[in-house]
């Protein structure tokens, strides 16, 4: 075997591994723990159906965080939203779905906590720091 051969064995096992501590430790515990990032306003449906198939698939296995920012933030406006959108979260909130409001848009939109659908949490530092401290707690990080 050659040598550039056995260095390309090394790594693709190197990384294989790295892949496996990885998906051990999104698992910790049996449950699976994932964070769905949102920032699309065209986008808001789509994720709510994927949260709700993975939901379906893994039996409620899953612990699901959606980390919302931007402009699609602005689709979970009480007052705004549409009905499908609100009567969905609200069955994805009953299932366990932990849902973070960006603190930097909701102070860029002037508005509260209290203005979006019930069950929104506040990400104070922000969306992508949020994000960013979920993935190192072992959550796989997904955008669709």
């Amino acid at each position: 075997m050659l040598r550039r051969d056995m260095f390309r064995a090394g790594l693709a096992g190197a990384a294989g591994l790295f892949g496996l501590s990885r998906a051990n430790a999104a698992t910790a515990g049996g449950k699976l723990k994932v964070a769905y990032h949102l920032s699309d306003a065209d986008k808001v449906n789509f994720v709510l159906g994927n949260i709700k198939n993975h939901y379906e698939g893994t039996g409620g296995n899953v612990d699901i965080v959606l980390v919302v920012h931007g402009p699609a933030l602005s689709a979970f406006k009480a007052k705004g939203a549409s009905g499908a959108t609100s009567s969905r979260f609200a069955g994805l909130v009953q299932q366990g779905l932990v849902p973070q409001a960006c603190g930097n848009t909701l102070r860029g939109m002037d508005i509260t906590l209290t203005d979006l659908l019930i069950g929104f949490q506040l990400a104070d530092k922000g969306g992508v720091v949020k994000l960013a401290e979920l993935q190192s707690q072992g959550y796989v990080y997904l955008r669709p």
